[in-house]
């Protein structure tokens, strides 16, 4: 029946339809099937919330002299600054506009208001 529907299954030469029934349906259920079952190295089953294994014992980043690090760190830096998007000079130009005028206005707003406390407080007791 799953051949007829899927199309798929009748050309398998081992006989692989049950896994073709077998497919998960939902998101979750894909996310599980792919999940390994069993670390094959040590034969204990991985689950979640435990540290991953180290794959072949190579030394840490912790490892190595400073120099080697340092430099290391400094190519990493690198590395990611060129993944960055620069601005053009007009938006750092617009962009500095309107922070300008944001800031103009935020200082009038708060001067405003003191002109205006300082007055209803010299009316109160004054």
């Amino acid at each position: 029946m799953s051949e007829e529907r899927s199309g798929r299954g009748a050309n398998r030469p081992d006989g692989d339809d049950a896994r073709a029934d077998a497919r998960p349906t939902t998101a979750a259920g894909r996310r599980r099937r792919g999940a390994p079952d069993a670390d094959t190295a040590s034969g204990s089953v991985a689950t979640k919330g435990t540290a991953t294994p180290s794959r072949d014992g190579r030394p840490t980043a912790s490892e190595g002299s400073v120099f080697a690090r340092l430099r290391r760190f400094l190519r990493e830096v690198v590395a990611e600054l060129r993944k960055v998007h620069w601005p053009t000079r007009r938006q750092i130009v617009v962009y500095t506009a309107v922070v300008l005028v944001f800031v103009a206005f935020m200082v009038t707003l708060v001067g405003l208001l003191d002109v205006g406390f300082q007055k209803l407080t010299f009316t109160l007791f004054g």
